[in-house]
Parts: C-alpha cells; structure tokens; sequence
C-alpha cells in the first residue's frame, strides 16, 4: 500500500479515536455537572441536566437499532448476535458499539499490506452511520445542555469550574460534529474533493461563530423566563416539523420510523441549518436562516427589556456586542468559505462508479458495500452531484446490493 493511503487510514483512525474521545468527555462533563448540581440541593438543575442526556442516548440507540435492522443480515458478518445487539442498545451502549466497532475495521484494514476493496468500503460504511449518530446526538444532547447551563449561570450570577468545562466540550463537540458531518457527505460522493486543511479550519470556525449567537438568545430567554422558554420551543419545533414534514422526507427504513427522523431534524433546525430535500439549497436556506435570525432578535429584545431582572454579578452589557460580533464575523467566514474555499466539483466519476465512497463492484467480481443513507443526504446536500453519478433507486435496501 503506497504510503500516502496508509497515512490517509492513520489519520481516519487518529479522528475515530478523538471522536469517541470527545463524546465520553462530553458526556462525562454532564454527569459531572448533575452531580454537583445534586450535592448543591439545585435538584431541578440535575433533573434537567439527565432528562435531556437520557431523551438524547434512547434517541441516538433507536437509530442505531433501525439502521442494524434494516442493514442485509450478512453486511456486519463480525458483529454479535442480534440479541445481544438489542441488549447493548437496551443498555443505552449501542452508539459506543458502533464506535468500537469502527476503530476495530480501521485496525485492521491498517495492518494489512493490500487491504481488499470490501474491507476499505465496509470502513467507510461505519464511519458513515457513526458520523450521521454524532451529528444526532449533537443537536438532540450537546446544543440543550449548552444552553441549559449558559441559562444556569444567567440565572444564578455565577459561573463554576464544572461548568465552564461543560461550555468548552459542548462547543467542541458541536462544531467537530458539523466538520465531520460535512466531510463525511464528500467521500459519499466521488465528485466532490474532500476538504483541505484551510477549508475544514473556516468551515469549522463559522459553524460554531454562528451557533453562539443562536444558543445565547435562547439561553438569555430561559433565564429571563424559565417557564416559557419550553412552549416558545415547542412553538417552534412544530413549524420546523410541518416544514420537514411537507419536503416528503424518505431517510428512514419504514414509515412509522421516519418520523423519528422528522423529529430529529427539526430539532436540529431550532439550531442550525440542516438540509433534507432534494433540488437547490439556496431559497430553502435563506427562509430559514431569516427565520432564526428574526426569533433571535426577538429573544435579545425581551433580554434588553427585562435585563435587570437578572444577578448583577453577569456582566450583561459584555453578552449583546459579543454575541453580534460572534454572528457577523461567522456570516463573513461563511461567504468567504463559499466563495473561495469551498472545493469545486472538477471532475467526473468513471462511468462504472455510483455515488459512494467507492465503485460497487470490487476488482475481485464481489459488491461492495455503500451507505445508501448518507449518500442520499449528500445528494440532497450538493444537487449538482446527483446528475453525475447513478443515484440510489427507491426501495433498494442499505448496505450491499
């Protein structure tokens, strides 16, 4: 294997490992704050802290459970049994399973001399479900807590070690799932280039610019209004569903299931963009991003209006420019990402190569597996790439075909 691809595995491996380490650190970081919140008598805090850590992980293992169920029996021939399987996710360990999992193929297709196609496209398969179940976890667990202890501190005058910890990882552990999320949606397509060095930096520094502002509005009105900021969630959550639920998303194996998606997504949407249609992007987008923009000016309004309600110890006059100049110098890198840094599709896929990481029928006569389910999404994400490459038919099921 020429050294350039074995250098290409070891950084794949190096990123499989910080991430896995980045989820346990955030999620040590939560239960770190419950617990503290609990030996302060603060048992509301702590209630909240694991009611959103407990509805995110049963979120994250009925993905993880549908997508094992849905995969062709004879995809993860190395795995468990499928009882134990059931118990792992029951156990709430199913995404730590993946994860292992992962780093175990990586392993092993680092250690051969000549790794066979089938097991670089099975690696790239798991590496593709685990990015999808990050970005999941991400929206649904990391950007709540962050704004729930951003709220805390608001509300309590006070900023402790524990949770200026638990800011620092969930800021980290956001934008790292966005970046890896977006390079995950390039190497399903062989048409667009993966991101270089400089455009994952940008890409990286204007997602987490752009979420700041939106997480401090909210977290501003949950301290201002701690009763209200659950109906002015639901208020929203239930526009952003209708609109998810009239683009006629089909991500999930079923039905019934897809409407664990829907859900998913629009609380991805309170958020952040996320795209789930097909066609351009662009009209979609800019709805959307008016839509965030105007609830957060009105969030910030109410702030400035009843801004003394809150401890005078919070230096609140600091919180307004801060959050405005996180959201223009965000907006700015984001117009310089798209219009200077952001790869070009320069090149054609072979006319025997389908969207995936790579060709579907290896060297050897045998087919290989393709995450049909991130291919989609890329699809979705860059349109112009769907004319160049066979696109997933209806029906056909995830895995090997």
């Amino acid at each position: 294997m020429p050294w350039s691809s074995r250098a290409a595995l070891l950084r794949d491996l190096v990123l499989c490992v910080l991430g896995t380490a980045a989820f346990l650190l955030d999620l040590g970081a939560d239960l770190w704050a419950a617990v503290q919140y609990a030996l302060d008598g603060r048992y509301l805090w702590a209630a909240l802290v694991l009611a959103l850590l407990g509805l995110a992980s049963v979120a994250l293992q009925l993905f993880s459970w549908l997508w094992l169920r849905a995969d062709p029996a004879g995809l993860h021939g190395s795995q468990a049994p499928r009882r134990c399987l059931a118990l792992l996710h029951l156990l709430q360990l199913g995404y730590l399973y993946r994860c292992v999992q992962e780093l175990r193929q990586g392993l092993l297709v680092w250690q051969q001399e000549e790794p066979s196609e089938f097991d670089l496209a099975y690696a790239d398969f798991l590496s593709l479900d685990i990015s999808m179940l990050r970005l999941f976890e991400t929206f649904l667990e990391t950007a709540p807590q962050l704004t729930l202890v951003l709220a805390i501190m608001l509300q309590s005058g006070q900023a402790e070690y524990y949770q200026w910890f638990g800011i620092c990882t969930s800021f980290l552990g956001i934008s790292w799932a966005l970046l890896d999320y977006h390079r995950a949606l390039r190497t399903c397509l062989p048409s667009k280039p993966l991101l270089g060095l400089g455009s994952s930096v940008i890409y990286f520094l204007w997602n987490l610019l752009l979420l700041w502002p939106r997480v401090l509005a909210v977290a501003l009105f949950s301290a201002l209004f701690p009763s209200y900021v659950a109906l002015h969630f639901l208020g929203l959550w239930l526009v952003l569903l209708l609109w998810v639920w009239l683009q006629g998303t089909d991500f999930m194996p079923d039905p019934s299931s897809e409407w664990l998606y829907r859900v998913t997504v629009a609380t991805i949407l309170y958020f952040s963009w996320f795209n789930v249609a097909e066609g351009h992007t662009l009209g979609r987008a800019t709805i959307h991003f008016a839509f965030l923009l105007i609830d957060s000016i009105l969030l910030v309004v109410t702030w400035m209006t009843h801004s003394s309600w809150l401890p005078s110890g919070i230096p609140l006059q600091l919180w307004l420019p801060v959050g405005c100049g996180c959201f223009f110098l965000g907006l700015a890198l984001r117009l310089v990402y798209y219009r200077w840094l952001h790869p070009s599709c320069c090149r054609k896929p072979d006319p025997d190569q389908v969207d995936g990481a790579r060709s579907l029928l290896s060297p050897e006569g045998y087919q290989l597996p393709q995450n049909r389910r991130m291919t989609q999404l890329a699809q979705n994400f860059f349109p112009k790439a769907k004319d160049e490459a066979a696109s997933p038919v209806k029906g056909e099921v995830n895995g090997v075909l």
